[in-house]
This record gives C-alpha cells, sequence and structure tokens, in this order.
C-alpha cells in the first residue's frame, strides 16, 4: 500500500496562496560510495576513480534528464478551469458557445469512473475530483452535450459526495464557496443530483459559515478573495467591482476560471483575449493559472540550490536567471504583481550577482500590503518566508526598505510559529523554525543542503481551486541525485578528516601541550563550505591553516615565552629550510617546522595552478599575522590599553583568518593575477570578514579574556568611555559595527562591476564570514567543547535521515 505525505503550504503563484501536494513514489538505494581525493594515504590509489560506479552512470543519465528540462515550464491542463471556460457564450449570440474545442476536449478527457482531474481519484483530492467533475458536468450541461458523460460524472459526484464535507481531507482554495455555488447552479440547470437534500443542504450551511468566516477578516483581503472565488458566488456576486481586480493581460489573478465566470456575466473585450490567447497557446484546454513560467523556473532554481547539487547545473541556472533578469528589468507583471515571486526573484538573482534594486518589494515594506491581499486572507505563510528570506539580502545602508520588511514578516512568522494555526504553518513550521534558529549569513551551505534533503517534499503536484503541474524537472531526480552527491561527499569527509588527523600527529602538533586540539571544527569549517569533491586542495590549506593558527594563536597567548617568540618570529622572516640549529625550543621546532613543510606544500601545488610563484606571497601573509600577535602580546604584558583605532588596526590581522582564505583563493579555480592581490578590493574583502571575526569573538568572550588579562574591544569601549559606556551599550555599538561590515562585505562579493577578484574568490569570503556568526552565535562555539558538536557531526558522521520521505514501489 502506498503511503502519502502530509500537505504543504506551497509559494506563492499568481497572488494566490498555494499548497503543495507531497506524493513520493519513489525508489532509492542509498548506498554510500566510500570514495575521496586524490592525496590522501587512506584512499590514493583510487582517489575519485571509485566513484565511477555502474550507479554513477545512472546518475550522470539523470544529470542530463535534468538538463534538458530544467528551462522548461510544462503546465498540466486544468479539467476545473477549461470547464468555466467552455462555458463562456459567444458575446453576440449567447446561446452558443465561445469556445466549443473546450467542450470537444472534456468529452475526451473523462476519466473510466466518470471523474475529471489530473490525478483522478487521488486519495488526498477527493474534493479536487468533486469540483472538476461538477465543473465539466455544469459546462456539458450548460450546452446539452455529452449527456451520457454526464450521467457518469454525476454517478461519481453521488459515490463520494460525503467526502465533500469532510474536514480531514485537503480542501482546494474557495472550495467551501466554489462548490456549493456549483451545486446551485446544478439544481437551477434542472440537473438531477443524486444526492439526499439533507447533504444538500449541509453544504450550502458550509458556504454560509465561510462567507461568515471571511466577514471577519481584512476588508481589502476579503474583497480580493471573494473576487477570486467569485464563479461560486454567481449573480450575488458585483462582476463590476471584480473586474477591478483585471490585469494587463487581461485576466482576473491570472485565472482562467475566474476570468472565464466574468465573461459569462459581463463583456469584456480583454478578458476575452486573454481566454483567447490561452486556447491558441494550448490547444483545446487551458491551465489553472497564467502565466506563471517565472515564479516555476524560480522553485526549480531554488530547490536545485538549496539540494546542494546547482554546480552540476551552473550553465543551465544561469541561463533561467539571465531571462529572469531581462523580465526584471521590463518590470514583467508577473513578478511585480505578486509578493512570493517577487521576492524570490530578487533573492536569487542578487545573490547570483545580478545588479538589482529591493525597489520593487517597496510595496510590500508595510503589512497592510500583505493582509489586504489575496495571501494575507489565506494567511499564506510560504510568501511571508520568501519576503523575510529577502529582506535578509540587504547590501546598502539607505535599503531601510529591507529593514522595514524583515520586521513585520518575521514578527509574522513567528507568531504564526508559536499558534502553529491551522491555516497557517502547519508543515512549514520546521523551514521557518530554521530560517530563524540559522538566518542567511549564519547558515553553512552543506548544513542547509542536509537540512533541505532531508525535509524534501517530492510535489508531483500543487493545488490552488484545483490540482496542477508545473515543472519539467522530476523532483524524484532532483532528490536522487541529492542523496548520491551527498553521501558520496560524506564518505569523502569522513576519509580526509581522518587524514588531517593523521597530519597532525605526524608534525606532533598533538605534543604541544598548550595548544587547543581544533582539527575537527577546522576541517568542518572548510567541508560545510567548499563541499564539493572537487575542492580537496581548498578544503586541505583551509582546514591545515585553521590548525596551524589556532596552534601559534594559543602560543603567542600563553603557550610560549617572549623568546620563543621572537624564535619563531625571525625563523619565518629568514624562511629558510636549513633551520635546525637555529631554535631555541622544542615548541618553537615543531611549531615553525609545520609551517615551514605545510606552507611549502601548499606553494608549490597553488605555484602550479596558477602558473607562477606564490610561495613568497603565503609567507608574507604568515609573517604579518606573527607580528600582529606579537604587538598583542607586547600590549598584554606591558599591560598597555591601545585606543579603539589602534586595537582594531592590529586586531584584524591578529585574528588570524589571513592564513585560512588567502591560501585558499588559489586553489578555487581561477588565476588570480599579482595586480588583483594588490588591489583595494582584496584587501577590503579581506579586513572586512577579519573585524566581523575579531568583534564577534569579542562579544563572546569579553568576559573570560578579560580575566586572563587578555584586550577585548567590548572593554576597551568601556574604558575609553570614561565611564559613561556600559556593557550593554558597548555590545550593540559593536554589534552596529558587525552589521554594517557585513552588509559592506556582501555588497563587494556581490558586485560584478569594477571588481577585480573573480567571483569564486569572493565567495570565499562570505563563506568565512557565515562560519564565524555561526561559530559566535550563542557563546564562542570555537573555544566551547560541545556548542558545534551537532553541526560537525551533521556534516561529516551522521547520514541522511531520509526513510521517511519514500515509498517503495512494489
Amino acid at each position: 500500500m502506498m503511503q502519502f505525505l502530509s500537505f504543504s503550504i506551497g509559494g506563492s503563484i499568481c497572488g494566490i496562496g498555494c499548497r503543495n501536494i507531497c506524493v513520493p513514489s519513489l525508489r532509492i538505494t542509498q548506498s554510500t560510495r566510500a570514495a575521496a581525493p586524490e592525496g590522501l594515504k587512506a584512499c590514493s590509489d583510487d582517489g575519485l576513480k571509485k566513484c565511477k560506479s555502474a550507479n554513477v552512470q545512472g546518475t550522470e543519465v539523470s544529470k542530463e534528464r535534468i538538463r534538458k528540462q530544467l528551462h522548461k515550464v510544462d503546465l498540466s491542463a486544468s479539467s476545473y478551469d477549461t470547464a468555466w471556460v467552455a462555458m463562456v457564450p459567444l458575446p453576440e449570440f449567447r446561446q452558443v458557445p465561445c469556445f466549443p474545442e473546450c467542450l470537444n476536449w472534456i468529452i475526451e478527457n473523462q476519466h473510466p469512473d466518470g471523474s475529471w482531474g489530473i490525478h483522478r481519484l487521488h486519495p488526498s483530492l477527493v474534493k479536487d475530483a468533486l469540483s472538476s467533475t461538477l465543473a465539466c458536468v455544469l459546462a456539458l450541461k450548460r450546452w446539452n452535450v455529452g449527456e451520457e458523460h454526464v450521467r457518469r460524472g454525476l454517478h461519481f459526484i453521488g459515490s463520494y459526495f460525503s467526502s465533500a464535507m469532510d474536514g480531514k481531507l485537503h480542501t482546494p482554495i474557495g472550495f467551501d464557496i466554489i462548490f456549493p455555488g456549483m451545486l446551485g447552479y446544478a439544481i437551477e440547470m434542472g440537473l438531477d443530483l443524486p444526492i439526499g437534500q439533507n447533504d444538500i443542504d449541509a453544504m450550502f450551511y458550509l458556504r454560509d459559515l465561510e462567507l461568515q468566516r471571511v466577514t471577519g477578516n481584512s476588508f481589502e483581503g476579503r474583497k480580493a478573495y471573494l473576487a477570486y472565488v467569485a464563479e461560486g458566488l454567481g449573480k450575488s456576486q458585483d462582476w463590476h467591482e471584480v473586474m477591478k481586480y483585471q490585469r494587463e493581460n487581461g485576466s482576473l489573478f491570472n485565472s482562467p476560471s475566474t476570468t472565464a465566470a466574468a465573461l459569462s456575466h459581463i463583456y469584456d473585450a480583454e478578458a476575452l483575449e486573454y481566454l483567447r490567447s490561452l486556447l491558441q497557446k494550448f490547444g483545446s484546454s487551458v491551465p489553472t493559472s497564467y502565466p506563471i513560467d517565472i515564479y516555476t523556473l524560480l522553485c526549480v532554481v531554488d530547490k536545485i540550490e538549496r539540494l546542494g547539487i546547482a554546480r552540476h547545473f551552473s550553465y543551465e541556472i544561469k541561463n533561467v536567471l539571465d531571462k529572469i533578469y531581462r523580465c526584471w528589468l521590463k518590470n514583467d507583471e508577473e513578478i511585480n504583481t505578486d509578493m512570493g515571486t517577487c521576492a524570490m526573484a530578487f533573492r536569487l538573482l542578487r545573490m547570483n550577482g545580478f545588479d538589482i534594486s529591493p525597489a520593487a518589494l517597496t510595496q510590500f515594506g508595510d503589512s497592510s500590503f500583505f493582509f489586504n491581499s489575496i495571501q494575507g486572507h489565506l494567511k499564506d505563510m510560504k510568501t511571508v518566508l520568501e519576503l523575510y528570506k529577502a529582506s535578509q539580502i540587504k547590501i546598502l545602508p539607505m535599503e531601510q526598505i529591507l529593514d522595514k520588511l524583515g520586521s513585520w514578516s518575521s514578527n509574522l512568522l513567528r507568531e504564526e510559529l508559536s499558534t502553529n494555526s491551522e491555516h497557517g504553518l502547519q508543515v512549514l513550521s520546521q523551514e521557518v523554525d530554521y530560517a530563524f534558529k540559522f538566518p542567511f549569513y549564519a547558515n553553512l551551505e552543506r548544513l542547509e543542503h542536509k537540512n533541505y534533503i532531508e525535509n524534501f517534499k517530492v510535489e508531483n503536484f500543487q493545488v490552488l481551486k484545483t490540482s496542477y503541474t508545473s515543472s519539467g524537472v522530476d523532483d524524484k531526480d532532483l532528490l536522487e541525485l541529492a542523496l548520491e552527491d551527498f553521501n558520496l561527499c560524506q564518505s569523502i569527509y569522513r576519509k580526509e578528516l581522518q587524514y588531517i588527523e593523521s597530519w597532525v600527529k605526524e608534525n606532533r602538533l598533538d605534543q604541544l601541550e598548550f595548544a587547543r586540539q581544533k582539527q575537527t571544527f577546522c576541517y568542518f569549517s572548510a567541508a560545510a563550505t567548499l563541499f564539493s569533491p572537487e575542492s580537496f586542495d581548498a578544503r586541505m590549506s583551509w582546514a591545515k591553516n585553521g590548525v596551524l593558527t589556532t596552534v601559534v594563536d594559543d602560543f603567542f597567548d600563553h603557550g610560549g615565552s617572549r623568546e620563543e617568540l621572537v624564535n619563531l618570529i625571525s625563523l619565518i622572516e629568514k624562511w629558510d629550510e636549513n633551520h635546525e640549529k637555529q631554535f631555541c625550543s622544542e615548541q618553537v621546532k615543531i611549531i615553525y617546522s609545520a609551517i615551514c613543510s605545510t606552507i611549502n606544500d601548499l606553494g608549490a601545488k597553488a605555484s602550479a595552478l596558477q602558473k607562477r610563484s606564490v610561495t613568497d606571497h603565503l609567507v608574507e601573509i604568515w609573517l604579518t599575522l606573527v607580528k600582529a600577535m606579537m604587538k598583542e602580546a607586547e600590549w598584554v604584558k606591558t599591560k598597555t590599553v591601545p585606543t579603539m583605532d589602534e586595537y582594531m588596526a592590529n586586531g584584524y590581522v591578529s585574528f588570524a583568518l589571513g592564513p585560512i582564505i588567502l591560501p585558499a583563493l588559489y586553489f578555487v579555480g581561477p588565476e588570480i593575477s599579482v595586480d588583483a592581490i594588490g588591489d583595494p578590493e582584496y584587501h577590503n574583502l579581506y579586513k572586512l570578514v577579519s573585524l566581523c571575526g575579531r568583534l564577534l569573538n569579542d562579544m563572546q568572550s569579553f568576559e573570560r579574556e578579560g580575566k586572563e588579562g587578555k584586550l577585548s574591544s567590548v572593554l576597551l569601549r568601556i574604558a575609553h568611555g570614561s565611564g559613561s559606556a556600559s556593557e550593554e551599550e558597548a555590545i550593540m555599538e559593536i554589534q552596529s559595527i558587525v552589521d554594517s561590515s557585513r552588509a559592506e562585505l556582501l555588497r563587494l562579493v556581490l558586485q560584478n562591476e569594477g571588481s577585480v577578484v573573480p567571483r569564486a574568490c569572493k565567495d570565499l569570503f562570505w563563506k568565512m564570514s557565515r562560519i564565524l556568526h555561526l561559530f559566535y552565535m550563542k557563546n564562542d562555539g570555537f573555544t566551547s567543547p560541545t556548542e558545534m558538536v551537532s553541526a560537525v557531526n551533521a556534516v561529516i558522521y551522521e547520514p541522511l535521515k531520509v526513510g521517511h520521505i519514500f515509498s517503495l514501489v512494489n
């Protein structure tokens, strides 16, 4: 027996809250392929070639299938909407159907059981089947054709009518108004309904209750909603008022059924032309909503990115977003009239490097716009979540519209999350909870990928007034590829971490008693962001230098004497491999030898990739760091209290991100010119992320480090305030600097015009910023032995929990 998953509130389509129906029918072989990139001793003989199994061949076929379909929008025919279009009379002769081809389509597409609808009698969509079937019966009866089809349709309705009043079944939008309204039309037409009068009265009672409930909502939102479901209100509706919602394309809400219903009562040339254009495009039937191409394509791109498989489709994604960007520049109505589409387009376009302003979101900046819309009436929290996500992509101080948007959307989401209201979050609560727990700027990619995979819903179709399918890409293909990809990468991560641990022992770094052993955290930060198998060298550079900077930081803090610190700096300045007699202690020997061998190894590899020698630059990065650490150590020893400017000028360097980020840039793909390395853009990227890290660390650790006699921006701000600044005020001031620095960093990362640093390289600075915000979100997560354990396990050790997603097909 196939099991069906629960419903989830879907995206906002054409101004209407849309429900996604999850219908898994997927068979997956969840095998983890143990493979690792070339260079690891544990698997150097095989490397990534081990991945080329029979299953990988199937994965390649799946990728090619996705590539071919990614740009396509394949809208299913709607029996419900086609029936309403079929009922439109000729303007000049109202006893004749305007679109007789729709009647033919209805007759040709009845299911054997007498019903109509894209999925026939799906267990979760009985109400949808009833609504579509009754609409088709009305259309045939309206023109006195298909007598046998009418009879079979009525038999189906009579057999399943009790489901219409089952509150446990999913209810299409407006069903409790539209379906009773169609029953009324059927009675007026003289149809012999195989339904008892008590049941008919019960449906009319449900309609009255729904209309009473609607009356209690926002006036404008109620008006828009009642206009959208106007076909259920018939002559009681003010159709001239309904026409005020007409769009530039002639439609009402991009809904063929609403538009057709209006044409059955009043004539409108533009509305008629809209329906004619649909039939010219789709043949003898119409979809349930049109146009929705932009929203559909955005959803596919968003899914692919969140599943962690976007790198396989970068060319196709760029083509799709180029097309949507052109629509954005033209103020396309499909984008501007729908909050969810506009918000998602803004987020995806801006994060993919398109230069766009949030001006299009201005109309949504006040919560009243939402509450006065159909989405607000339906409490469409999917749309609110999209607006919240868009609000976080702020790059300029003057983008206050994003602040306003973020304020009301987050408040509404939290309110709905606390009540988990019936019409609000439902299964969206998990996604909203995750968005709050891990804000955009503190969300590591591999953590997001895993969470999204584990909560992914195979959305075979969605429901507005009726069910429909839209994307050419099969969700099953996306999920299969994401599972295969994540399992492969996770097996690689485990082997790489083993290698890092053996590297620590080989370099005797574990023998330094003063040093924190943080190789797992250092590697995790690399794997969670530089996650593709091909990024092996970048991950190794990032992780190894992360381990070394941690050791050196502890050495300058409390592990080494002044003589040892001076000795280490001198050795790095000379950079002489013949250094055996120059060590003043075994500790210096261990540290310098590890730095020297690592930099020489990474330098040789990076030089080969960059086609020029870069080892001297790596040495210079390290020398700059240890000199900054020495200055900080001398301040502490002499009890010098620097000014805030002096502290920050040295502190962003001594925070030790230079050796972690900057060498890794050489391994991410593009060649980086000497001019780019010397450009102010390069330095500003490094300075901004380092400032964020320095200040985030200070805010979480100032109490502990103050007791240890160490310097901190929080304590310096209080000290230089002559008692006028409280601890809370100092933290607020520093948090403000972090926020503005983070926004400026993101602006530089996304900026294309005038940029000399390749985007792939700039991304590393933003990845590090996200890592820092996650590590220091609650406390000093890097120093804490427990704070980041669950995140580490999720990315490296714990297998995907996906058993509940699938229903095995026998």
